[in-house]
Protein backbone atom coordinates (compact mmCIF):
# COMPACT_ATOMS: atom_id res chain seq x y z
CA UNK A 1 0.00 0.00 0.00
CA UNK A 2 1.60 3.33 -1.16
CA UNK A 3 2.40 6.46 1.64
CA UNK A 4 -0.39 8.67 2.66
CA UNK A 5 2.14 11.30 0.74
CA UNK A 6 1.78 8.79 -2.06
CA UNK A 7 -1.56 9.33 -2.37
CA UNK A 8 -1.49 13.27 -2.10
CA UNK A 9 0.66 13.13 -5.43
CA UNK A 10 -1.83 11.39 -7.28
CA UNK A 11 -3.43 13.49 -10.07
CA UNK A 12 -7.18 13.18 -11.11
CA UNK A 13 -8.48 10.06 -12.67
CA UNK A 14 -11.60 8.91 -14.06
CA UNK A 15 -14.08 7.28 -11.61
CA UNK A 16 -14.67 3.59 -11.15
CA UNK A 17 -16.46 1.27 -13.42
CA UNK A 18 -19.53 1.23 -12.89
CA UNK A 19 -22.35 -1.70 -13.35
CA UNK A 20 -23.46 -2.44 -17.42
CA UNK A 21 -26.67 -0.71 -16.51
CA UNK A 22 -25.30 2.87 -15.72
CA UNK A 23 -22.59 3.28 -18.39
CA UNK A 24 -24.07 5.07 -20.81
CA UNK A 25 -27.02 6.59 -18.72
CA UNK A 26 -27.34 10.37 -19.09
CA UNK A 27 -26.99 12.17 -15.78
CA UNK A 28 -26.31 15.97 -14.58
CA UNK A 29 -22.54 17.19 -14.57
CA UNK A 30 -21.06 16.92 -11.37
CA UNK A 31 -18.26 19.64 -10.24
CA UNK A 32 -15.33 17.59 -11.22
CA UNK A 33 -16.83 16.57 -14.34
CA UNK A 34 -17.26 20.34 -15.12
CA UNK A 35 -13.59 21.32 -14.01
CA UNK A 36 -12.72 18.08 -16.30
CA UNK A 37 -14.38 20.18 -19.32
CA UNK A 38 -13.25 23.64 -18.71
CA UNK A 39 -9.59 21.84 -18.10
CA UNK A 40 -10.11 20.37 -21.79
CA UNK A 41 -10.99 23.62 -23.72
CA UNK A 42 -8.14 25.47 -22.43
CA UNK A 43 -6.13 22.76 -23.80
CA UNK A 44 -7.76 22.41 -26.50
CA UNK A 45 -7.58 26.11 -27.82
CA UNK A 46 -3.76 26.30 -27.04
CA UNK A 47 -2.96 22.97 -28.86
CA UNK A 48 -4.62 23.93 -32.36
CA UNK A 49 -2.59 27.42 -32.40
CA UNK A 50 0.71 25.53 -31.77
CA UNK A 51 -0.06 22.72 -34.10
CA UNK A 52 -1.76 25.37 -36.74
CA UNK A 53 1.65 27.53 -36.29
CA UNK A 54 4.07 24.52 -37.03
CA UNK A 55 1.98 23.58 -40.05
CA UNK A 56 1.49 27.34 -41.46
CA UNK A 57 3.70 29.90 -40.11
CA UNK A 58 6.63 27.15 -40.49
CA UNK A 59 4.76 25.73 -43.53
CA UNK A 60 6.16 22.07 -41.76
CA UNK A 61 5.05 19.74 -43.96
CA UNK A 62 4.96 16.33 -41.96
CA UNK A 63 1.98 16.48 -39.86
CA UNK A 64 2.27 12.29 -38.69
CA UNK A 65 5.70 13.35 -37.53
CA UNK A 66 4.55 15.85 -34.95
CA UNK A 67 1.22 13.17 -34.19
CA UNK A 68 4.44 10.87 -33.45
CA UNK A 69 6.86 13.35 -31.52
CA UNK A 70 3.41 14.19 -29.37
CA UNK A 71 2.82 9.81 -28.97
CA UNK A 72 6.78 9.49 -27.80
CA UNK A 73 6.20 12.82 -25.63
CA UNK A 74 3.15 11.02 -24.06
CA UNK A 75 4.44 7.81 -23.20
CA UNK A 76 7.98 9.20 -21.28
CA UNK A 77 6.04 11.49 -18.93
CA UNK A 78 3.11 8.64 -18.26
CA UNK A 79 6.43 6.21 -17.60
CA UNK A 80 8.11 8.23 -15.44
CA UNK A 81 5.20 9.32 -13.38
CA UNK A 82 4.06 5.80 -13.14
CA UNK A 83 7.69 5.20 -12.03
CA UNK A 84 7.35 7.68 -9.49
CA UNK A 85 4.52 6.91 -7.93
CA UNK A 86 2.43 10.06 -8.77
CA UNK A 87 0.05 8.34 -11.27
CA UNK A 88 -1.98 4.92 -11.82
CA UNK A 89 -3.14 2.94 -14.51
CA UNK A 90 -5.92 1.41 -13.26
CA UNK A 91 -8.96 1.95 -11.47
CA UNK A 92 -9.70 -1.25 -9.44
CA UNK A 93 -7.45 -0.51 -6.81
CA UNK A 94 -5.80 3.39 -7.41
CA UNK A 95 -3.56 3.15 -4.66
CA UNK A 96 -1.68 0.16 -4.95
CA UNK A 97 1.26 2.17 -6.49
CA UNK A 98 4.62 -0.37 -5.63
CA UNK A 99 4.16 -2.54 -8.65
CA UNK A 100 6.37 -0.92 -11.30
CA UNK A 101 6.70 -3.71 -13.40
CA UNK A 102 8.09 -4.30 -17.18
CA UNK A 103 4.70 -4.60 -18.98
CA UNK A 104 2.75 -1.63 -16.64
CA UNK A 105 -0.40 -2.95 -18.08
CA UNK A 106 -0.99 -6.21 -18.23
CA UNK A 107 -1.25 -7.92 -22.35
CA UNK A 108 -4.91 -9.18 -21.61
CA UNK A 109 -5.87 -5.11 -20.85
CA UNK A 110 -3.80 -4.08 -23.60
CA UNK A 111 -5.18 -6.91 -26.29
CA UNK A 112 -8.43 -5.12 -24.76
CA UNK A 113 -7.69 -1.80 -25.85
CA UNK A 114 -7.06 -2.43 -29.63
CA UNK A 115 -10.52 -1.10 -30.92
CA UNK A 116 -9.38 2.28 -29.17
CA UNK A 117 -6.04 2.67 -30.27
CA UNK A 118 -6.98 1.76 -33.52
CA UNK A 119 -9.93 4.60 -33.77
CA UNK A 120 -7.29 6.93 -31.52
CA UNK A 121 -4.86 6.53 -34.54
CA UNK A 122 -7.03 6.91 -37.15
CA UNK A 123 -8.77 9.75 -35.22
CA UNK A 124 -4.70 11.74 -34.76
CA UNK A 125 -3.46 11.17 -38.12
CA UNK A 126 -6.93 13.00 -39.55
CA UNK A 127 -7.29 15.73 -37.24
CA UNK A 128 -3.56 16.49 -37.88
CA UNK A 129 -4.53 16.87 -41.22
CA UNK A 130 -7.79 19.15 -41.42
CA UNK A 131 -6.04 21.55 -39.64
CA UNK A 132 -3.90 22.29 -42.38
CA UNK A 133 -6.08 22.69 -45.35
CA UNK A 134 -8.98 25.02 -43.41
CA UNK A 135 -8.82 28.53 -41.92
CA UNK A 136 -9.08 28.38 -37.94
CA UNK A 137 -12.17 30.04 -38.11
CA UNK A 138 -13.61 28.21 -40.89
CA UNK A 139 -11.89 24.88 -39.33
CA UNK A 140 -13.98 25.23 -36.19
CA UNK A 141 -16.73 25.77 -37.60
CA UNK A 142 -17.19 22.84 -39.72
CA UNK A 143 -15.90 20.59 -36.92
CA UNK A 144 -18.78 21.90 -34.34
CA UNK A 145 -20.96 19.16 -36.90
CA UNK A 146 -19.44 16.65 -35.29
CA UNK A 147 -21.94 16.16 -32.22
CA UNK A 148 -24.26 14.79 -34.64
CA UNK A 149 -21.77 12.19 -36.43
CA UNK A 150 -21.36 11.58 -32.23
CA UNK A 151 -25.07 11.06 -31.57
CA UNK A 152 -25.81 8.76 -34.11
CA UNK A 153 -22.62 6.81 -33.40
CA UNK A 154 -23.85 6.70 -29.31
CA UNK A 155 -26.86 5.29 -30.74
CA UNK A 156 -25.47 2.45 -32.72
CA UNK A 157 -23.35 1.45 -30.13
CA UNK A 158 -25.09 1.70 -27.14
CA UNK A 159 -28.87 2.71 -28.11
CA UNK A 160 -27.88 6.30 -25.79
CA UNK A 161 -30.60 8.45 -26.65
CA UNK A 162 -31.54 11.89 -25.62
CA UNK A 163 -34.16 14.62 -24.49
CA UNK A 164 -35.92 17.01 -26.48
CA UNK A 165 -34.09 19.68 -24.89
CA UNK A 166 -30.44 18.48 -25.89
CA UNK A 167 -31.36 17.64 -29.53
CA UNK A 168 -32.62 20.95 -30.14
CA UNK A 169 -29.81 22.48 -28.93
CA UNK A 170 -27.49 19.98 -30.80
CA UNK A 171 -29.82 21.11 -33.94
CA UNK A 172 -29.12 24.85 -33.15
CA UNK A 173 -25.52 24.00 -33.08
CA UNK A 174 -25.19 22.75 -36.99
CA UNK A 175 -27.94 25.18 -37.85
CA UNK A 176 -25.14 28.28 -37.00
CA UNK A 177 -22.07 25.89 -38.65
CA UNK A 178 -24.00 25.72 -42.27
CA UNK A 179 -24.86 29.64 -42.19
CA UNK A 180 -21.28 30.12 -40.59
CA UNK A 181 -20.28 27.87 -43.81
CA UNK A 182 -22.23 29.12 -46.10
CA UNK A 183 -19.68 32.45 -47.25
CA UNK A 184 -16.67 30.96 -46.58
CA UNK A 185 -14.63 32.53 -49.34
CA UNK A 186 -11.48 30.65 -49.14
CA UNK A 187 -13.59 27.32 -49.85
CA UNK A 188 -11.21 24.26 -50.12
CA UNK A 189 -13.16 21.30 -51.20
CA UNK A 190 -10.12 18.82 -49.90
CA UNK A 191 -9.76 20.51 -46.44
CA UNK A 192 -13.55 20.70 -46.15
CA UNK A 193 -13.24 16.57 -46.84
CA UNK A 194 -10.52 16.12 -44.69
CA UNK A 195 -12.79 18.00 -41.82
CA UNK A 196 -15.85 16.02 -42.22
CA UNK A 197 -13.64 13.04 -42.18
CA UNK A 198 -12.02 14.30 -38.82
CA UNK A 199 -15.72 14.40 -37.68
CA UNK A 200 -16.72 11.01 -38.05
CA UNK A 201 -12.94 10.27 -36.61
CA UNK A 202 -13.72 11.70 -33.48
CA UNK A 203 -17.28 10.36 -32.94
CA UNK A 204 -15.87 6.54 -33.31
CA UNK A 205 -12.71 7.77 -31.31
CA UNK A 206 -15.22 9.17 -28.25
CA UNK A 207 -17.95 6.65 -28.53
CA UNK A 208 -14.91 4.42 -28.14
CA UNK A 209 -13.67 6.01 -25.18
CA UNK A 210 -17.05 5.77 -23.43
CA UNK A 211 -17.68 2.20 -24.12
CA UNK A 212 -14.07 0.45 -23.49
CA UNK A 213 -12.90 3.18 -21.10
CA UNK A 214 -15.28 2.39 -18.40
CA UNK A 215 -15.41 -1.35 -18.74
CA UNK A 216 -11.61 -1.70 -19.34
CA UNK A 217 -10.37 -1.64 -15.70
CA UNK A 218 -7.91 1.24 -16.59
CA UNK A 219 -7.79 4.84 -15.68
CA UNK A 220 -7.05 7.77 -18.11
CA UNK A 221 -3.37 7.57 -17.85
CA UNK A 222 -3.82 3.66 -18.31
CA UNK A 223 -5.64 4.52 -21.95
CA UNK A 224 -3.41 7.05 -22.56
CA UNK A 225 -0.07 4.32 -22.31
CA UNK A 226 -1.79 2.25 -24.45
CA UNK A 227 -3.03 3.93 -26.97
CA UNK A 228 0.25 5.10 -26.90
CA UNK A 229 2.21 1.48 -27.00
CA UNK A 230 0.18 0.25 -29.56
CA UNK A 231 -0.26 3.12 -31.83
CA UNK A 232 3.52 4.29 -31.88
CA UNK A 233 5.44 1.85 -33.63
CA UNK A 234 2.69 1.60 -35.74
CA UNK A 235 3.39 5.71 -36.43
CA UNK A 236 6.96 5.33 -36.38
CA UNK A 237 7.29 2.41 -39.19
CA UNK A 238 4.63 4.67 -41.30
CA UNK A 239 6.56 7.95 -41.43
CA UNK A 240 10.10 6.02 -42.04
CA UNK A 241 8.76 3.80 -45.15
CA UNK A 242 6.74 7.60 -46.16
CA UNK A 243 9.58 9.56 -46.14
CA UNK A 244 8.75 12.02 -42.97
CA UNK A 245 10.92 11.12 -41.32
CA UNK A 246 13.66 12.00 -44.03
CA UNK A 247 12.06 15.37 -44.78
CA UNK A 248 11.90 16.47 -41.28
CA UNK A 249 15.98 15.84 -40.77
CA UNK A 250 16.00 18.37 -43.82
CA UNK A 251 13.49 20.67 -42.81
CA UNK A 252 15.35 23.92 -42.87
CA UNK A 253 13.66 25.43 -39.60
CA UNK A 254 14.39 22.17 -37.82
CA UNK A 255 16.80 24.02 -35.40
CA UNK A 256 15.21 27.17 -34.96
CA UNK A 257 14.66 27.84 -31.43
CA UNK A 258 10.85 29.02 -32.52
CA UNK A 259 10.29 25.99 -33.77
CA UNK A 260 11.75 23.88 -31.71
CA UNK A 261 9.83 25.75 -29.05
CA UNK A 262 6.21 25.33 -30.68
CA UNK A 263 7.01 21.61 -30.81
CA UNK A 264 7.71 21.04 -27.67
CA UNK A 265 4.69 23.03 -26.07
CA UNK A 266 2.46 20.92 -28.82
CA UNK A 267 3.59 17.88 -27.13
CA UNK A 268 3.31 18.78 -23.47
CA UNK A 269 -0.47 20.30 -24.40
CA UNK A 270 -1.47 16.93 -26.38
CA UNK A 271 -0.67 15.14 -23.26
CA UNK A 272 -3.19 17.12 -21.24
CA UNK A 273 -4.94 17.74 -23.76
CA UNK A 274 -5.46 13.39 -24.13
CA UNK A 275 -5.80 13.24 -20.71
CA UNK A 276 -8.33 16.24 -20.60
CA UNK A 277 -10.86 14.30 -23.31
CA UNK A 278 -10.20 10.81 -21.57
CA UNK A 279 -11.54 12.24 -18.42
CA UNK A 280 -14.23 13.86 -20.07
CA UNK A 281 -15.40 11.41 -21.71
CA UNK A 282 -15.63 9.16 -18.89
CA UNK A 283 -16.89 11.55 -16.23
CA UNK A 284 -19.59 12.91 -18.91
CA UNK A 285 -20.33 11.61 -21.96
CA UNK A 286 -18.88 11.76 -25.15
CA UNK A 287 -21.52 13.94 -26.67
CA UNK A 288 -20.17 16.18 -23.68
CA UNK A 289 -16.73 16.18 -24.69
CA UNK A 290 -17.67 17.00 -28.58
CA UNK A 291 -20.48 19.85 -27.40
CA UNK A 292 -16.91 21.15 -24.93
CA UNK A 293 -15.13 21.27 -28.24
CA UNK A 294 -17.99 23.02 -30.06
CA UNK A 295 -17.39 25.90 -26.95
CA UNK A 296 -14.80 26.72 -27.13
CA UNK A 297 -14.36 27.78 -30.48
CA UNK A 298 -15.11 31.20 -29.12
CA UNK A 299 -11.90 31.59 -28.24
CA UNK A 300 -10.20 29.48 -31.00
CA UNK A 301 -12.00 31.87 -33.39
CA UNK A 302 -11.07 34.53 -31.79
CA UNK A 303 -7.48 33.68 -31.44
CA UNK A 304 -6.91 32.53 -35.17
CA UNK A 305 -8.30 35.16 -36.52
CA UNK A 306 -6.33 37.46 -34.79
CA UNK A 307 -3.14 35.06 -35.24
CA UNK A 308 -3.77 33.40 -38.96
CA UNK A 309 -6.67 35.77 -40.79
CA UNK A 310 -8.22 33.83 -43.69
CA UNK A 311 -11.77 34.96 -43.27
CA UNK A 312 -12.91 38.44 -44.25
CA UNK A 313 -15.69 39.57 -41.97
CA UNK A 314 -18.94 38.57 -43.06
CA UNK A 315 -22.34 39.13 -41.37
CA UNK A 316 -23.51 35.97 -41.96
CA UNK A 317 -20.75 34.42 -40.73
CA UNK A 318 -20.74 36.26 -37.91
CA UNK A 319 -24.86 35.03 -37.11
CA UNK A 320 -24.09 31.42 -37.78
CA UNK A 321 -21.20 31.30 -35.21
CA UNK A 322 -23.64 33.01 -32.63
CA UNK A 323 -26.14 30.30 -33.34
CA UNK A 324 -23.48 27.46 -32.25
CA UNK A 325 -22.14 29.63 -29.60
CA UNK A 326 -26.05 29.38 -28.14
CA UNK A 327 -26.41 26.22 -28.87
CA UNK A 328 -23.60 25.08 -27.03
CA UNK A 329 -24.89 27.37 -24.07
CA UNK A 330 -27.84 25.58 -23.92
CA UNK A 331 -26.43 22.25 -24.12
CA UNK A 332 -24.47 22.97 -20.88
CA UNK A 333 -27.20 24.27 -19.38
CA UNK A 334 -29.29 20.84 -20.00
CA UNK A 335 -26.33 18.78 -19.04
CA UNK A 336 -26.15 20.81 -15.43
CA UNK A 337 -29.53 20.93 -15.02
CA UNK A 338 -29.90 17.16 -15.71
CA UNK A 339 -32.38 17.57 -18.28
Amino acid sequence: MASNSSKNLLLPVSDRPKGDEDLFKGSAMTKRGAYASISYMTCAVLLVMFNKAALSSYNFPCANVITLSQMICSCLLLYVMRFWKIISFTVVDPWALTDNSVTLVPLKKLVRTLPLASTYLLFMLVSMESVRGVNVPMYTTLRRTTVVFTMIVEYLLTRQKYSSSVVGSVGLIVLGAFIAGARDLSFDSYGYVVVFMANITTAIYLATIARIGKSSGLNSFGLMWCNGIICGPVLLIWTFFHGDLEITMNFPHLYSPGFQAIMLLSCILAFLLNYSVFLNTTLNSALTQTICGNFKDLFTIGLGWLLFGGLPFDVLNVFGQFLGFLGSGLYAYCKIKGI
